[in-house]
Parts: structure tokens; sequence; C-alpha cells
């Protein structure tokens, strides 16, 4: 098992590499870390002069670190309700508990989130890919995935642009607002208050509703 400071390393490089499209991170001060020794040992990164680099065998490792990190703030927030002032600092330390096969029961557990609290992009898993532990008991899930007269309150929107937010927004489709899937097809009518909307599935994908029980 990997320290947890060689997987926040790992974390960093894949955010950069994958995110801000750099292709090393400066050591700066890190440059002595046993860490960085731990993961070149591995095979998982290459030291050069005061810059390391991410190597392919280590790309699937900061891969799953990340999404254990954005997992474990998508649980904090959703199920916890842990505000954002906290939550990374917190989440840093949850994520570690976080390992394979649970990160998937709690993936599959929050609807496959495809965003973090901060609006940042989950790496999909083997569960997402697969769609495994169906049975599992949903706390949350996409409207779309509801069945009719599902209930529950919008914990979450997962918009993939400004135009399909303003949408949501437009028609009082915000966090913590109750909501009823009253019809899926041919399009997807849900109850809000008093009103009730029609979307299509690309829009209703992006509602997530944390459900009643």
């Amino acid at each position: 098992m990997l320290s947890e400071r060689a997987e926040e390393i790992l974390e960093a490089l894949w955010i950069q590499l994958e995110e801000e499209g750099k292709k090393q991170l400066d050591l700066g001060a890190s440059r002595d870390e046993p860490a960085i020794d731990e993961l070149i040992k591995l095979g998982f990164i290459r030291k050069d002069l005061d810059h390391i680099h991410l190597l392919e065998k280590g790309k699937m490792h900061a891969m799953a670190c990340v999404r254990r990190h954005r997992l474990a703030e998508r649980l904090l927030a959703d199920v916890f309700d842990i505000k954002n002032k906290i939550i990374n600092e917190v989440s840093c330390k949850f994520e570690h508990l976080l390992h394979e096969g649970l990160e998937d029961s709690v993936c599959t557990l929050l609807g496959h989130p495809k965003v973090c609290p901060h609006s940042k992009p989950i790496p999909p898993g083997k569960c997402c890919r697969e769609k495994i532990n169906k049975k599992l008991l949903k706390l949350l899930a996409p409207l779309s995935d509801l069945e009719v007269k599902d209930k529950g309150k919008i914990a979450y929107l997962q918009a993939k642009d400004r135009s399909q937010m303003q949408k949501l927004i437009n028609i009082g489709a915000m966090p913590g607002v109750s909501i009823v899937l009253l019809q899926k097809f041919p399009s997807y009518v849900f109850q809000i208050g008093q009103s009730q909307f029609a979307i299509d599935k690309e829009l209703a994908s992006s509602i997530c509703v944390r459900l009643a029980r």
C-alpha cells in the first residue's frame, strides 16, 4: 500500500498532466521526500533534475487517487453535509480509507456522480462502465434513473455547460428543492412545488436526487 504522501504526489501529478496540460511537476522542497523514492522504486515516476514525470505505470494509480479524493468529497458533501470550507481538508484524510471495491460501492451508493462538489470531473471506475452492484441501495441517483413516483430532494446539479445550468435554474431545479418524477416517456416529466416540467434525458441526467426512503 502506498503512503499517504505518495498518493498526494500522484494526485497532484495527474491533475497537472490531465487537467492543466503540464508534463512535469516542479519538485521544489519535496526533492528529498521519502515518498519520491517510494514512487521511483515502484516505477510510477521518473526524477529529472528538479522535476518529476508521471510514467505510464503510475497513471492508473494516480487516476485512482484523484477518483477516491473526489468521491470522498462527494460523499462528505451529500451524505454527511460537510461544508465547502472544510471539505477538502476532511476529504484528504477520508480518501485514504477508500480503496478498490469500497470506492466502487460508494460510487454506486451516490449514483455514479460525474463531478465533485467543486465541479471537477470524477474519473469513472469499473462500476460506472459496467453498471455493477445494481442491487446496492442508492442514496442518490440521477433523475433519469428514477422510477415513476420516486421522490426526493435535489442534491446537486452536474450540468455540462452554462446553458444547461441556466435551463435548470429557470425551472427552479435547485439543490434542496423537493422533486417527484411523474413520467419517463416520451420525455421526463417531474413536479417541483405545484409546477410540472418536461425535459429530455440529457437534462434529466444532470439532476442528482437524494432519494426519500
